[in-house]
């Protein structure tokens, strides 16, 4: 006899006259929006300018759900190229389907590029938003509560995840109640995110080693979760890709960490990051953006005539 259980949402789509509003599309935009502001705060507080988690996102965001997308479709082709498969399907984000080990590579290369843009250390700026992305993927992973999808096997526990018949795995079309794996990553996550702000401050993780931590962390939830699904998945060397994956991502990150312990932490200087600063200043509007011009103006006035003083101040060395 089940006592308790987690029903599953009424609907995970709202319409605003012809215009579909998808809870999961919201999760994802909701997870950056937080993503953004946990990291613009742990930027400045390691000495970066404000304004360049926004502009390194312009890069990174766009590179990642691109990454994501086509992870999700390469490792999951059949709904898209298999038999009765429908190609234009893979264009279809808002369906649901991202991966995220894509999302970290191609949005590493897009936020590589802005980094570079501007002089920011990569690995610094890694660390910065390691715990962000975290919070990120747990916001996430209410999309797969909405959409009724990448659940668990049969259950009878108390948190057991009510899935309504049409959204059940096939071979599974009489079980209801099934593990919530969307949960059991989401509070995983939540973990792992005090977990990496808790060791950067305690140990001052520095190029790199703190996102690695993430990487580390987030392998191993997902590998013991990824095991209790039931959807369809390709193989490898008989494991879920996504377990064989986390894994070796695992290991690699364990080792990155061995690698760079006992370096300090990187000086950021956000003089490198002026045209950031300047941009930022120049969307605060026209008039901050004159008075900080002529700040600017005044203070390289002073400079040139302290300059002047001293050159009429010292003695010919000719005399």
């Amino acid at each position: 006899m089940i006592l308790a259980s987690i029903p599953s949402p009424a609907q995970g789509v709202w319409h605003l006259g012809p215009l579909p509003v998808r809870a999961y599309a919201l999760c994802i935009i909701a997870g950056i929006i937080i993503c953004c502001w946990i990291s613009e705060k742990r930027w400045v507080a390691r000495g970066g300018a404000p304004g360049d988690v926004l502009d390194i996102a312009v890069w990174a965001v766009p590179f990642g759900i691109i990454g994501g997308r086509l992870y999700h479709v390469i490792t999951t082709p059949e709904p898209y190229f298999g038999e009765n498969g429908d190609p234009l399907k893979a264009f279809a984000i808002w369906e649901g389907g991202l991966g995220i080990w894509g999302a970290i590579i191609l949005g590493g290369v897009g936020a590589w590029i802005a980094c570079h843009r501007r002089k920011i250390p990569l690995p610094a700026f890694a660390d910065a938003i390691a715990p962000g992305i975290l919070v990120a993927q747990a916001i996430g992973r209410l999309g797969n509560y909405f959409n009724q999808e990448l659940y668990g096997r049969p259950t009878d526990l108390p948190w057991a995840l009510e899935i309504d018949p049409a959204h059940r795995v096939p071979g599974y079309e009489n079980v209801a109640l099934y593990h919530p794996t969307f949960l059991y990553e989401l509070v995983w996550n939540l973990i792992a995110a005090g977990l990496v702000v808790w060791a950067d401050k305690r140990f001052r993780l520095s190029h790199g080693r703190a996102f690695a931590l993430y990487v580390a962390l987030y392998c191993l939830g997902r590998g013991w979760i990824e095991m209790l699904r039931i959807d369809t998945a390709e193989h490898f060397f008989g494991l879920r890709l996504n377990v064989f994956t986390s894994i070796v991502l695992g290991l690699l990150a364990v080792a990155y960490m061995v690698w760079q312990r006992g370096r300090p932490r990187e000086v950021i200087d956000r003089g490198a990051t002026k045209a950031t600063s300047r941009s930022a200043r120049a969307s605060r509007g026209p008039k901050a953006a004159v008075e900080a011009s002529d700040a600017e103006g005044q203070t390289a006035d002073r400079v040139a005539a302290d300059q002047r003083r001293r050159g009429d101040a010292e003695p010919d060395a000719d005399a």
